[in-house]
């Protein structure tokens, strides 16, 4: 599949916002119950996503006009990675990764650092992150990771 990897445009909002829920919908609801998934899609409506746009680092991963993933970088910490479900497995979260990485290092960083939901701690392992602790926020187990470049 050929696919490019961007800076996010506001015109990317509801994409990003759809991307988001299907994934927490369908990935993340197998680890987290329906009142805080409900509460993190709150997070990443549109209006959500275009001021997250105002102050974060946010790449968009596209095929054929189709956002397909997001990631987002905010100073050492990654944030905001999702990919859509139908697209999960296919490499396109860790090449998305791969760019925030290189991003990082281009701005002098020397590690990052992922709150990573339960449900991505395995895929973050696979590209070399360590798990630092856990965090909770009511029942939602955030794993803190990091990774040194």
């Amino acid at each position: 599949m050929d696919y490019q990897i961007r800076k996010a445009l506001p015109a990317d909002a509801a994409c990003i916002s759809r991307v988001v829920i299907a994934a927490l919908r369908e990935s993340n609801a197998a680890d987290y119950d329906e009142h805080t998934i409900q509460r993190v899609e709150r997070s990443f409506s549109e209006p959500a996503v275009l001021a997250l746009l105002t102050h974060r680092l946010v790449f968009v991963t596209v095929a054929e006009g189709e956002v397909l993933a997001t990631a987002s970088l905010e100073d050492d910490v990654v944030r905001s990675v999702f990919v859509a479900p139908s697209r999960q497995g296919l490499g396109i979260g860790a090449r998305l990764m791969q760019c925030v990485e290189h991003v990082a290092i281009a701005q002098g960083l020397q590690q990052l650092r992922v709150p990573s939901s339960t449900t991505a701690q395995g895929f973050y392992a696979r590209l070399g992150y360590s798990k630092v602790r856990d965090e909770f926020h009511g029942t939602e187990r955030t794993v803190v990771m990091h990774k040194r470049l």
